[in-house]
């Protein structure tokens, strides 16, 4: 299939301009100058002739493909590409019974290159082992997604991961002034204008992403106007070009996941305008803003807790309001949530106490249920003891039953909760530490004493 496109694209005689103004030696290659600069890793490798399989991981238009593509230049190699989303195991068997041919009759190398190679499944990842480990290809794959977690052991230990990163706006400046004086650019038989201001816009609107950049580019020439000095790209141009576009989010990728992320970590870090920044990432980036909502309910309960008890209120409420009001109506009510959040006393106890619970009771015989807190609404309970000597706590001094205890004995003195110092939760550490005295000093203790059991 991928052949099939190829050859529509020669037919019709149109390649995008990504494709035209590909990098043809690494002095032309624009970012990843920690890879690829003088005296860095790759660039040595080259250099020195050791070609060896790797793995490109970063997000769409960084340059994995050119990469790639110039690598076999470089090194004298064919160049076979694979698309993980179009191709399937007849493909891969085709290409590397046509690398075998190309060895046998001169001995020439082959890149074989893998583009979003994290698509494939395991038994596909698992069809190129026996061909990289005899060297019959030199496998290079392309991913967005974190190697680690979507390729296998196997396919990771016999390539080197080099990790792309999104390109600065010098880089993508410095792009658009190389793809204007490409002689096989073809963007207009005349020059094209670009204005300052308009330059930064298109490199803003191309978010760290060449491939978006030169896309941007091709049709802002389209739709561009002739002028005194050539082909001129104004404000109207690129506001009528920018209209649509949205920032790169990867909805289910890495970024995304990194983005939320960043967004919990500065609500826990006290750092309201980190997180209303990440917060608005997210949204203009096209997230569901239903799904910042049920984070935040979260980061209520497990950073919050009960050092503010009305953050948990405060989220659910911004929940309500992004339900009833939709966007952009109810961005303010997760904005005020996130602030709020973010500003809100910090503790983790109620989460820690949560997760010690969990762990106690998987770890615990399956202790009863102590006579006296069982419920007894029929004669025979009640016979069996059931609720015998149970103390009503509001008929107790201060609505408290001093020396009882609602834990299987086994558990009796476990301490699961611990309050931190901080917001409400001092004045909830100060009280249970006064009750605890009382049952202490109390002459009426449910159970004789026991070692202090504490769950961290």
């Amino acid at each position: 299939m991928t052949a099939m496109f190829a050859e529509f694209e020669r037919d019709n005689g149109y390649r995008p301009l990504a494709d035209r103004v590909r990098p043809r030696n690494l002095d032309e290659y624009i970012g990843q100058q920690h890879i690829v600069g003088p005296g860095c890793a790759l660039r040595t490798a080259l250099e020195a002739g050791k070609l060896h399989s790797m793995i490109f991981w970063g997000p769409p238009g960084v340059g994995k493909t050119s990469l790639a593509r110039l690598i076999s230049t470089l090194s004298d190699a064919r160049f076979e590409t694979l698309s993980a989303v179009l191709s399937g195991v007849k493909d891969i068997r085709a290409a590397v019974d046509a690398a075998k041919h190309a060895r046998s009759m001169g001995g020439q190398a082959t890149v074989l290159f893998v583009d979003e190679v994290h698509r494939f499944n395991k038994s596909q990842q698992d069809a190129f082992l026996p061909f990289v480990e005899d060297g019959t290809v030199v496998f290079i794959g392309a991913t967005t997604e974190n190697p680690s977690f979507e390729l296998n052991s196997a396919l990771l230990s016999r390539a080197r991961v080099y990790t792309l990163k999104s390109l600065s706006d010098e880089d993508l400046l410095h792009l658009l002034d190389q793809t204007l004086r490409h002689p096989m650019a073809e963007l207009h038989r005349d020059s094209v204008v670009v204005a300052p201001e308009q330059r930064e816009q298109l490199v803003a609107a191309a978010d760290g992403d060449a491939r978006k950049l030169l896309n941007l580019l091709e049709v802002a020439v389209d739709l561009a106007f002739d002028g005194p000095e050539g082909r001129t790209i104004d404000a109207n141009v690129v506001e009528q070009l920018l209209r649509q576009s949205l920032r790169r989010f990867d909805k289910g990728g890495d970024i995304f996941y990194d983005q939320i992320s960043a967004l919990h970590k500065s609500v826990r870090g006290s750092a309201p305008d980190a997180a209303l920044y990440w917060m608005l990432r997210m949204i203009d980036g096209g997230c569901d803003p239903l799904y910042i909502a049920r984070r935040l309910v979260r980061m209520a309960s497990e950073d919050i807790g009960n050092a503010d008890p009305r953050a948990l209120s405060v989220a659910m409420s911004a929940w309500d309001s992004v339900e009833r009001l939709g966007l952009p109506e109810g961005e303010l009510g997760l904005a005020q949530a996130v602030v709020y959040l973010a500003s809100a006393p910090k503790s983790n106890a109620v989460y820690t106490a949560y997760k010690a619970a969990r762990a106690l009771v998987a770890s615990s015989p399956s202790y009863e249920v102590p006579l006296h807190l069982r419920n007894a609404p029929t004669k025979l309970m009640k016979d069996l003891d059931y609720g015998a000597e149970y103390r009503y706590a509001h008929d107790e001094q201060d609505a408290y039953a001093a020396g009882e205890n609602y834990l299987p004995p086994e558990l009796a003195d476990t301490q699961l909760y611990h309050p931190v110092e901080r917001g409400l939760e001092l004045k909830i550490k100060a009280k249970l530490e006064h009750l605890r005295e009382r049952d202490k000093t109390s002459t009426m203790q449910r159970y004789s004493s026991r070692s202090s059991k504490e769950s961290r």
